[in-house]
């Protein structure tokens, strides 16, 4: 299946904001045929006449491999490996409109980290029960991947995550080129809730960030983010191991990092004072975390699972309290041993 044995493997790329055109370029440049779908037909217009995608990468040059439609049917004909790239909370309602067009045995692959409100599910487990389709067909990509980076193509690694090996490693192989190097895990619910997680621990290093702490602060959250994240992990079935890999520690480390990061941008933006609907009209890129905090905590106290940086990122998102006191409670909490 390998575009270097011979055969060009066709990819279909459904969500053309930053990260979905980013990972189209990439298979392009592994040696992918690939269709990328924008839901607006005049982005897709652009695309396909300039080469470019001037709302979410201006400067990058696409490759001549990629080509851009808004029609989903076009994009899916003889797909083999299905890749989607949207938004967490409108997954379900976009794959029941793709679902009847997706190819019977292509592999469907999730570039999403969120966890669904409401049902608390993982993407993986919405695309199954949309789609019907079995779970040794279902994918998930995660690690320290900030799009802008990768467009740029600056050296990084990934995992590609799945239950059946042989379909991991026909993504590895449709995805790696020499700016990109992918891993394999058959530890599922570990990358996507390692993925998952850590916007909402960038919210808060954000948040801490826009008050002005430093480099303590941001350690700290990062590595008692990691042990909320791992605990829920287990509890859930996961490998411990994922949480010290790409998908884990390394994706934590780059979004709660980087100036490149929305959830960071985002809870900079709080920390600074500005109300979280003060800060989505200014903000045009969805920051993943702000939506999925409060399924992460719903999916924790369900497994009886204590995360207290999560819920302090809920009290700020959504019960209207404000960044300062956050860091009060987290640091008043009880003392105990790590």
């Amino acid at each position: 299946m390998s575009p270097r044995n011979g055969h060009r493997t066709r990819a279909a790329v459904l969500g053309a904001g930053s990260w979905g055109t980013t990972f189209a370029k990439v298979l392009a440049d592994a040696g992918c045929s690939v269709l990328l779908h924008a839901r607006r037909p005049e982005l897709a217009r652009v695309i396909a006449a300039t080469g470019e995608n001037p709302d979410y990468l201006p400067g990058i040059r696409l490759p001549g491999r990629l080509c851009a439609t808004a029609d989903a049917a076009e994009a899916l004909a003889g797909a083999e490996i299905v890749v989607l790239a949207v938004p967490s909370q409108s997954l379900r309602a976009n794959l029941t409109e793709w679902a009847p067009l997706l190819p019977a045995d292509a592999v469907l692959l999730s570039l999403m980290k969120g966890i669904e409100l409401g049902s608390t599910k993982r993407m993986s487990q919405v695309i199954c029960e949309v789609t019907g389709a079995g779970a040794d067909r279902v994918a998930a990509l995660s690690g320290p991947n900030l799009a802008r980076e990768i467009a740029e193509e600056q050296p990084a690694a990934t995992v590609v995550a799945c239950t059946d090996h042989k379909r991991a490693a026909q993504v590895q192989a449709a995805c790696h080129t020499p700016y990109f190097r992918p891993y394999t895990n058959r530890d599922l619910v570990g990358c996507e809730l390692g993925g998952a997680v850590k916007n909402v621990i960038a919210l808060a290093c954000g948040v801490t960030e826009g008050m002005g702490f430093g480099d303590n602060t941001r350690a700290s959250l990062i590595t008692r983010g990691l042990a909320e994240t791992a605990r829920l992990g287990l509890a859930l079935g996961a490998e411990l191991t994922t949480f010290a890999g790409l998908a884990g520690l390394g994706d934590l480390v780059a979004t709660c990092s980087s100036p490149l990061s929305r959830n960071r941008t985002f809870g900079e933006r709080l920390g600074r004072g500005m109300t979280v609907e003060e800060v989505q009209r200014i903000t045009r890129q969805v920051a993943e975390g702000v939506k999925s905090c409060r399924p992460v905590l719903d999916l924790a106290r369900a497994n009886g699972v204590d995360m207290p940086l999560t819920e302090a990122v809920v009290r700020v998102c959504h019960d209207g309290v404000p960044a300062a006191q956050m860091v009060k409670e987290i640091m008043s909490r009880e003392a105990k041993p790590e």
